[in-house]
């Protein structure tokens, strides 16, 4: 089977300064792969790399089983993702701003309200987006980038800026377009609780390195739970990493 992503000896420096190191990656196809890192581990940079925001110094980059290069990559019309602060059009509504989305993505309008409607946010009407709090931007970052039905979701930090209420309807959300669509899904976090809930495997990065991929099936199995298996990859050194989302 074809992974979804597939990394091979991805390395970055910036100026001079080595921010990914030899970095390998499988995410199967059908999966949800948890990224786990402390802020400033390497995460962002990583899937920056996949989508050519910044380019590696080395190594390759295989999404849905295409080569990513430098230039033209039709693959991304079947990936949705949201890397770093979402931007958005700040004085036009969230229906307005999907309506922009879809002509880039060259998609037609009729997936909008019912994914506005999926995020809680197609009540907002006429409301300007520049008035939306952090938590609805956020719900208008997950709309975006769910309303082509890709094949692939990659997700920096996607719970970041909501409550606890909102992290759970987000985490079923997810599963149930992993489940219903057989979508895969990279999403990242620092905080291990909400991982362990939602991935089949996790990537553990830090100071730029890949340390493991591990099963949650696995570690279930022997009775290890994610949060004793990170400290001991960190020799009980994890930080700005949580256990549970605050409010949880």
């Amino acid at each position: 089977m074809t992974n979804a992503v597939e990394v091979r000896h991805l390395s970055k420096s910036i100026e001079g300064c080595p921010i990914l190191n030899d970095i390998c990656m499988n995410v199967r196809q059908g999966e949800v792969y948890g990224f786990l890192g402390a802020n400033g581990a390497g995460k962002t940079s990583l899937m920056k790399t996949l989508y050519h925001i910044i380019f590696p110094d080395t190594g390759t980059v295989c999404l849905l089983g295409e080569t990513i290069n430098k230039g033209n990559n039709p693959v991304f019309s079947r990936i949705g993702s949201i890397i770093e602060s979402p931007v958005f059009y700040s004085h036009l509504s969230a229906y307005e701003n999907m309506e922009l989305h879809c002509r880039y993505m060259g998609a037609g309008y009729e997936n909008i309200m019912e994914t506005l409607s999926l995020l809680g946010i197609a009540e907002t009407g006429n409301k300007a987006v520049g008035k939306f709090s952090l938590g609805m931007k956020q719900r208008l970052a997950l709309a975006r980038a769910m309303l082509t039905k890709p094949d692939l979701l990659i997700l920096d930090e996607p719970i970041n800026g909501l409550d606890p209420q909102g992290i759970i309807e987000v985490r079923e959300l997810l599963l149930r377009i992993n489940h219903e669509y057989h979508t895969s899904i990279l999403i990242s976090s620092h905080i291990l609780d909400e991982l362990s809930k939602i991935a089949d495997t996790i990537g553990i990065i830090d100071h730029g390195a890949m340390l493991a991929e591990v099963s949650m099936k696995e570690l279930t199995a022997k009775g290890i739970d994610l949060e004793s298996y990170y400290l001991g990859l960190l020799g009980g050194g994890g930080k700005n990493v949580e256990s549970y989302p605050h409010g949880n």
